[in-house]
């Protein structure tokens, strides 16, 4: 489960996301389609309906696109940055991140639960009911991003191919915790962008409590990650 090994068009910018409400998509859709694109670049825009699991959808999607820079998001995720394009080319103009997420951890307890973590980066303002915005608003990198463990699946964007662990979670949680493992295996790093001037996303999501299946995928996960994982103290 490597990274694919193919030519990207860094020219090309995809928005892969995994659909099952056609409603919210079309709102996510109609922001992307918004965005301000650096000059000579073009979007492409991936719905994948009826996927198994988020890892498969997403290997889905990425099969599609030849595009160096690719951008998985739920479908109830909605991108206001206007700059994010040109924002993301320059945070990948360092070869060593692979990965850029919005809301993530320094370190992973040894939970494997992002949001459990000590030190939490990033922002993401969540509309769960109509007319209630909470700005979920973390620690600020002291920089232009900062690096971290793990970030939330709401918003994952790569410069790198890197399979989804279809093989291991067969559902639709912890894919994204997943991911940045593999980032870092095989040496490169996930970052949080500092959004203190301005924040990239709103996420909309159904409040909904963590079911077993969640407990399941939890132990899949610190089996395959927990020898890799440095929980702070």
């Amino acid at each position: 489960m490597g990274i694919e090994d193919r030519k990207l068009d860094d020219r090309r910018v995809a928005f892969i996301t995994c659909v099952n409400d056609e409603e919210w998509y079309s709102e996510c859709r109609l922001y992307l389609e918004h965005l301000a694109l650096p000059p000579g670049m073009t979007a492409e825009y991936i719905p994948v309906r009826g996927a198994a699991s988020m890892c498969a959808g997403y290997n889905t999607g990425m099969r599609q696109s030849a595009a160096k820079y690719k951008v998985y998001l739920h479908q109830d995720t909605l991108v206001v940055n206007k700059h994010l394009v040109s924002d993301l080319k320059r945070i990948f103009s360092d070869a060593s991140i692979g990965a850029v997420g919005v809301i993530g951890c320094r370190s992973l307890p040894k939970s494997g639960v992002w949001w459990d973590g000590l030190r939490t980066y990033g922002r993401v303002l969540h509309a769960c009911e109509p007319e209630s915005v909470v700005d979920s608003h973390c620690r600020e990198p002291e920089g232009p991003y900062q690096e971290v463990e793990a970030v939330d699946g709401l918003f994952i964007a790569t410069q790198y191919d890197l399979f989804w662990r279809e093989d291991l979670f067969t559902g639709f949680h912890l894919y994204d915790t997943s991911a940045c493992k593999e980032m870092q295996r095989r040496g490169l790093r996930v970052v949080v962008p500092n959004q203190e001037q301005e924040f990239w996303c709103i996420h909309c999501p159904k409040e909904k409590p963590l079911t077993a299946e969640y407990k399941g995928y939890q132990k899949i996960f610190v089996k395959e990650y927990g020898q890799e994982l440095h929980p702070e103290v």
